[in-house]
């Protein structure tokens, strides 16, 4: 019997659609597993929770792109095919619709499906010369200032070549499929996923001329707090953080294990860009 993953997110529409598609699956012999969708928190997760079953099939995922997240963050290091249903109000990251689910998930059961790779970042914490955090993240992790804190000075290092210290609110390190999350907003530029490339976007910074950056894939990049300071955030893909300080370096690389998302037939990026950004004009 083949063996399926299910997200969903907490809300009473998703969790119906939910009950209907896991009576569809059981109806066609396709045991589920099911998950809620964990909420985002300050603090890391609990390294002991267990992962993703590593014979599944592959992953549904219903709900918004922060359910997805939460998705990829239970399959960690697995290759596990995931494949995101809208029920959010952004679905950057969704394959599909509510409205196609049954006849999507019919084709991918057919194995009529392709998968494309997203690259995901590795970022380590350094912290007195040993590792104490190790995460993957697929969109970004963010060095973040509190509310009443001063402009934070983050010395950044690209391949161990000293390149600036950004005096911002905060720095984000974005892959390509982050860079229409938290970075666009903060004026970085859209890439295609499948571009291999790693963008840093300061969080409104005090000098002007600090511009987006786009660096290869190849590089790691390495952060340092410039000056003693508190209230500064660290957070990987919006769902779990640590509070840093300047003892602590951080170390983002391109990860080992990117993230198989399922290709929908006739589903196309541009398709998704140009609807959630709500460009006009037809051809």
């Amino acid at each position: 019997m083949r063996r399926v993953g299910l997200i969903v997110k907490i809300d009473d529409e998703a969790k119906k659609k939910a009950d209907e598609f896991e009576h569809w699956l059981r109806s066609k012999e396709i045991e589920v597993v099911r998950k809620k969708s964990v909420l985002p928190n300050r603090r890391l997760p609990d390294k002991t929770v267990s992962s993703a079953p590593p014979d599944l099939f592959c992953i549904f995922v219903l709900g918004g792109d922060g359910t997805f997240l939460s998705a990829v963050r239970w399959i960690g290091d697995q290759d596990i095919p995931i494949l995101g249903i809208k029920f959010g109000a952004v679905g950057f990251l969704a394959g599909t619709t509510e409205d196609s689910l049954f006849f999507v998930a019919q084709a991918i059961l057919d194995k009529k499906f392709t998968t494309e790779p997203r690259m995901r970042l590795l970022v380590r914490v350094i912290r007195d010369g040993k590792e104490f955090v190790r995460e993957t993240v697929l969109n970004d992790v963010v060095i973040n200032k509190g509310a009443l804190a001063r402009l934070a000075h983050i010395k950044t290092y690209v391949n161990d070549q000293y390149l600036t210290t950004y005096k911002a609110d905060g720095l984000i390190i974005s892959t390509p499929t982050g860079s229409t999350a938290y970075s666009l907003a903060a004026g970085g530029p859209i890439i295609h996923p499948s571009v291999p490339g790693i963008i840093m976007t300061p969080i409104c910074p005090f000098t002007l001329t600090n511009r987006p950056l786009m660096v290869p894939d190849s590089v790691c990049i390495k952060l340092r707090l410039a000056e003693k300071s508190s209230d500064i955030m660290l957070t990987f893909d919006g769902q779990a953080g640590l509070e840093i300080d300047e003892r602590d370096t951080i170390i983002a690389c391109k990860g080992p294990h990117p993230i198989r998302t399922i290709t929908v037939p006739d589903q196309h990026y541009f398709d998704i860009l140009k609807a959630k950004l709500r460009w006009s004009g037809r051809v």
